[in-house]
């Protein structure tokens, strides 16, 4: 088993490509060990000392370190997705799929415009954030204001707000009218 890695805009966050699926559908976001107990990779790579977020996408993992160098700590990472599907195990236990979305909110009369706020954010965001090793998702849309949340390689990048601020707050206002400020959950 040959897996990539790839460096991410968050210099904590890299990006693991093992060639097999991680997960069928939706994205997993585990940023403390007591949550992981729904995946055994998961809690397999929060058994390495210094791992403090772990991502799953469709056909990559991002791993997020807390302090040290990654010539430490990727050859540990490396090991444990390649011991995790030697075994064959689940990455979920429970298949369940895209977690800890949560409720929207937005009010009817909105509901228009969030389909198109929601149909950018699939087609012309979602993709590109996925090849840095994050997700972003609708959260809601009140007042002019969209509301999203940001994970994976995304969540504490510091080039995050750049993205939000000036990609995808201007992508939306230049399609969406009634946009007129972005801000992260």
């Amino acid at each position: 088993m040959f897996i990539q890695t790839e460096a991410t805009p968050n210099p904590a966050t890299l990006k693991f490509l093992p060639g097999k699926p991680v997960l069928a559908e939706g994205t997993r976001d585990f940023r403390k060990d007591a949550d992981a107990s729904a995946s055994p990779l998961a809690s397999r790579l929060f058994g390495i000392p210094g791992v403090t977020g772990v991502f799953f996408g469709t056909d990559f993992i991002s791993v997020t370190k807390q302090d040290g160098d990654w010539q430490h700590l990727k050859p540990a990472v490396l090991g444990a997705i390649m011991e995790h599907y030697v075994t064959g195990e689940p990455v979920m236990a429970d298949d369940t799929g895209a977690g800890g979305t949560g409720e929207e909110f937005y009010g009817d009369r909105d509901a228009d415009t969030v389909g198109m706020i929601k149909e950018l954010l699939e087609t012309r965001v979602r993709p590109a954030v996925a090849q840095d090793g994050g997700d972003i998702t609708f959260k809601g849309f009140e007042e002019g204001i969209v509301y999203l949340s940001m994970r994976g390689a995304c969540a504490g990048c510091p080039s995050s707000t750049a993205t939000l601020k000036h990609g995808i707050e201007n992508l939306l206002k230049h399609f969406v009218p009634e946009v007129v400020e972005v801000r992260q959950i």
